[in-house]
């Protein structure tokens, strides 16, 4: 039989390696950032076109790189970093792999230009494919100066699946904000269609992230620090009063590289532990400087996955760290032990005067069991004498044939069966929504007829109401997520909303990224009837809302919105209209735990039973579920 086993061509070899390192244009704009980080530069700017599927271009100031270094940059594995296998664990470099450049230059058009100080001219070399085009002399700078164009033009499945250019562009917006996060001291500037995006200058981190998060950010971070023998943890926590709904503006950085590491992220969520609502996330820039064998950031190919020696001893500092920060700037609530001028505490032995035990006065004139007593004080400052009135028989009659019924004492019955009367908000009733024509099943469950049965609120969650095979259980916050969403859907498709105006119009201060994407999305809004425009670099002032959303604040709303679209992988310009109404109803639902009055529970259950689909949010989770009548009896 004849051989069949065979080595790949480099060109093929290459472009398999695309795969792992190079996912999207985001990826060639981290590893050449990286790699001008590396090369001792001070300043680097980034230059983009229609979200790097046409250009990237970077340029630094750093060290450059001779003509035969320029040309082994581009070999597989070929590295200026590591020598020995005892190398990769001492790293403190960025970029060490030696698969960026022979990646990047197998599924793109490359070109190279390159110069050290010390020389008169520089290197240029040009690659498409795996294939080097040309290699010369040239006149340039100091540094060095990429330009990668038309990624993917030899793979189009590749080119095919990349998204909108508004969803690739966020990505390398992620990936510049991390990057400048962990490197302050470093001026970055980033340019997308010849607008300025950023243009931060060397500067401390809480500058940095003002300048990348908005000026907001300035009163909002707590500084963070402590030196330890395992690990030295610094940066910024954000307070937790202004703890958002959405990720966002969560950073980890071991030794001046990002990193992801949820174990961390659990340590931070739990220091915050009763400080911010169950479903917020509070901010953090923290940065752990450690010795680097105590580390392994080579198990991933994005290098975004570190795995730590310590991870247990460095959750129990990062808990201690941030208790003491939030206790020190007076976020958490704290004891004053300095109560001299308040009390004395006499200590035994030292009194100047004799200690005199209390005395109790008992009147032993008191009998329990006389027949007439006098009854205590009423709470409205007269007293009372409880008496039998002879008559007491006559208030019964007409009721004989009356039976009791239990559902009206439903705070009586959950305390028989352990609930307390807390865990209840007496709602009222609703009077019968069955007969609504809009049911999914007149037949099923939802289709059912309430005649005069009332409704209980459950933890300020759950809307619980009797039905005929059972108890029906409604989650008070997805119910109304769906009546918003259908409400939103009706205003797009007939293109047009009534816009309640603003007394005072508010205004909202955006980081350059979301002032772009909100651009986008400014005129689909402006149908579901907000009005809104830029009054200043990335501030805009918002004068209408859609008069649905009533008194909710208009910037919240829209900073909810905006961190939606961050979040989800979809195009905007795939289904524009159902995202944004999904993202505007996730954004203006009520909050679990928030107390309705009868009227608005009423409203929100009549409301989902109008719906087209009424048991299931927008996002595919149940809304209605029921209790068996059965299951409840095997509880007793």
């Amino acid at each position: 039989m004849a051989d069949i086993i065979q080595l790949l061509p480099d060109s093929v070899a290459n472009q398999i390696a695309a795969g792992e390192v190079i996912q999207r244009p985001a990826s060639v704009v981290k590893e050449l950032i990286e790699n001008a980080i590396d090369a001792g530069s001070s300043s680097i700017k980034i230059n983009i076109k229609d979200a790097g599927k046409t250009l990237i271009q970077i340029t630094d100031d750093g060290a450059g790189m001779s003509e035969t270094d320029a040309r082994m940059a581009f070999e597989r594995h070929a590295t200026s970093k590591i020598k020995r296998a005892d190398d990769l664990f001492a790293i403190r470099t960025m970029g060490f792999r030696g698969e960026a450049l022979a990646s990047i230059a197998a599924i793109a058009e490359v070109e190279l230009k390159t110069k050290q100080s010390h020389n008169e001219l520089g290197t240029l070399i040009r690659i498409s494919g795996s294939e080097v085009e040309c290699q010369e002399p040239v006149s340039c700078g100091n540094g060095t100066n990429f330009m990668v164009k038309n990624l993917f033009f030899n793979v189009p499945a590749r080119r095919k699946f990349l998204k909108a250019n508004s969803t690739e562009f966020r990505h390398i917006v992620n990936e510049f904000q991390r990057v400048a996060l962990a490197n302050p001291e470093l001026a970055f500037s980033l340019y997308h269609n010849d607008s300025v995006v950023y243009d931060l200058p060397s500067e401390n981190l809480k500058r940095r992230v003002v300048h990348i998060f908005g000026k907001n950010m300035n009163n909002r971070l707590i500084p963070l620090n402590v030196d330890t023998d395992v690990v030295k943890i610094s940066g910024y926590v954000g307070q937790p009063k202004y703890a958002k709904k959405r990720f966002g503006e969560q950073f980890f950085f071991v030794n001046h590289r990002y990193m992801k590491h949820p174990y961390f992220h659990k340590a931070v969520m739990q220091a915050f532990e009763k400080l911010v609502p169950a479903d917020t996330i509070p901010s953090y820039f923290i940065n752990f400087e450690i010795d680097p064998a105590s580390i392994d950031i080579n198990i991933h190919p994005t290098k975004t996955e570190i795995k730590f020696e310590d991870e247990q001893v460095i959750f129990q500092f990062i808990i201690a760290a941030l208790r003491e920060s939030l206790g020190k700037y007076n976020e958490v609530p704290s004891i004053d032990f300095d109560q001299r001028g308040n009390f004395d505490i006499p200590v035994a032995g030292h009194s100047e005067e004799s200690t005199v035990a209390p005395t109790v006065e008992v009147n032993t004139a008191y009998n329990p069991f006389e027949q007439e007593q006098k009854a205590p004080a009423s709470s409205w400052g007269g007293s009372q004498k409880q008496t039998v009135p002879s008559n007491w028989d006559d208030m019964y009659v007409g009721l004989e044939h009356i039976a009791p019924d239990p559902i009206n004492t439903p705070t009586d019955q959950a305390a028989e069966v352990g609930f307390d009367e807390s865990d209840f908000a007496m709602g009222g009733e609703f009077e019968g929504i069955g007969s609504q024509q809009s049911l999914v099943d007149q037949n099923s469950e939802f289709g059912e007829t309430y005649q005069q049965s009332h409704f209980l609120q459950l933890k300020g969650k759950y809307i619980l109401t009797p039905v005929k095979s059972g108890l029906m259980v409604i989650d008070q916050r997805r119910a109304h997520e769906r009546i918003l969403f259908e409400q939103f859907m009706g205003v797009l498709q007939n293109e047009g909303a009534a816009s309640q105006q603003q007394l005072f119009p508010q205004s909202v201060e955006l980081d350059p990224a979301s002032s772009i994407l909100l651009g986008e999305l400014m005129p689909d809004l402006y149908a579901l009837g907000f009005e809104m425009r830029e009054v200043d670099e990335n501030v805009f002032s918002i004068n209408g809302v859609p008069a649905v959303l009533g008194n909710i604040h208009p910037g919240d709303i829209i900073g909810e919105l905006l961190a939606y679209y961050q979040e989800t992988e979809g195009d905007i310009i795939e289904k524009t209209h159902e995202k944004i109404a999904q993202a505007l109803a996730s954004a203006s639902a009520i909050n679990y735990g928030q107390e309705l009055e009868a009227q608005e529970v009423r409203e929100l259950v009549d409301g989902i039973f109008s719906c087209v689909v009424p048991n299931f949010s927008p996002s595919g989770k149940p809304i209605i579920n029921i209790v068996q009548i059965d299951d409840l009896e095997k509880m007793f």
